[in-house]
């Protein structure tokens, strides 16, 4: 008998020990055929498909949804990798953009980094606040009408440490990208940051010595950056600014009178410069009361930096470029010169 259990004990063992064995060849077959799914592309598409997880949506949904938008082949198979390399619970909510050639290895690596799809914003340099809306909502991220009540809301704009009614002016002329769902507060948040970014501490000091407040500065470098699009020209340009304040001459610029008339055609007319607005350098004195666009690093740099010259006067020679001159006798002969015969011509 002793005998007979022995043998039955040592079968038991055998077979324990051959039942782990298959058992271990079983696991280790899923586990590299899991993993070998993982690298095999959907299909050879480079086809791109949105995907939209939203916040709470587990690790069968997110499956599920990869199935139907044909990006894995089994969402069984993607689940059992998905917990098997620990992600089961990293997948970050959000919308992606993904391509049905990438692996099921690449997407999930895609979802837990939480690498969402951009939007891409770009502000060129001297655009004004209503322009700028209309790119915002051109982006899909917000409509006109929500950016513009965030960048005219008095508190929201002196919670970012501005003094002025209007955000005119502090968002920064450079490209941004934006997850969806980005609210304009976030958008006009980031745009400020990046004015403060080039906004140096010299640059404080500078406007301090000069008499000038981050809103003045801001005012003056964007009359600057209206007036011309050539770099080399802008410390000139301001020179005549800095010149015309400090004898107390009104700087006469037609950008600001063209930014104070509603609905502006593209027609300035002599009634337009006699039109009182608070905006008309031809009829109030100083800077007008804020920015009438966003200067971009350039023309802010001029605004603090002006070059050193005499010059009271400019027109343009229509070539991009202006005649600067030190009297109003050797300004009407350069618009004579350059304006005057152009219109005989």
């Amino acid at each position: 008998m002793k005998f007979i259990k022995k043998d039955l004990i040592k079968k038991a063992l055998v077979l324990s020990a051959v039942s782990a064995v298959i058992i271990l060849i079983i696991a280790a077959a899923l586990f590299f055929g899991v993993k070998y799914y993982s690298k095999i592309p959907y299909s050879e598409s480079e086809e791109t498909v949105i995907v939209d997880i939203q916040p709470g949506t587990g690790l069968v949904k997110t499956s599920a949804l990869l199935k139907q938008k044909d990006l894995i082949k089994s969402p069984l198979i993607f689940k059992a990798y998905t917990v098997m390399i620990g992600f089961d619970k990293k997948i970050r909510a959000g919308e992606y953009e993904l391509r049905k050639n990438m692996s099921a290895s690449e997407i999930l690596t895609i979802l837990a980094e939480g690498r969402v799809k951009l939007y891409k914003i770009v502000i060129p340099e001297g655009y004004a606040l209503s322009q700028i809306a209309l790119i915002v909502e051109a982006s899909g991220l917000s409509d006109k009408k929500s950016f513009m009540e965030s960048a005219t809301d008095r508190e929201f704009i002196r919670s970012l440490g501005i003094k002025a009614d209007s955000i005119e002016g502090y968002l920064f002329p450079e490209t941004y990208l934006f997850p969806k769902k980005t609210s304009p507060q976030k958008i006009i948040k980031t745009m400020v940051a990046g004015l403060f970014k080039i906004y140096t501490p010299d640059f404080f000091k500078k406007s301090e010595q000069m008499g000038l407040s981050l809103h003045e500065t801001l005012t003056l470098a964007s009359i600057i950056e209206k007036e011309t699009g050539s770099a080399d020209e802008r410390p000139i340009i301001s020179s005549v600014f800095h010149n015309r304040l400090k004898i107390g001459m009104r700087l006469e610029t037609d950008p600001t009178v063209i930014y104070g008339i509603n609905n502006f055609d593209g027609n300035l007319t002599r009634k337009d410069l006699e039109t009182p607005t608070p905006y008309n350098t031809y009829i109030i004195n100083g800077l007008p009361p804020g920015p009438i666009a966003s200067p971009g690093e350039s023309a802010i740099k001029a605004a603090l930096y002006p070059a050193d010259t005499k010059y009271l006067y400019f027109v343009s020679k229509n070539d991009s470029t202006h005649h600067f001159s030190e009297n109003y006798k050797e300004h009407q002969n350069a618009v004579r010169q350059y304006q005057l015969r152009r219109k005989q011509d």
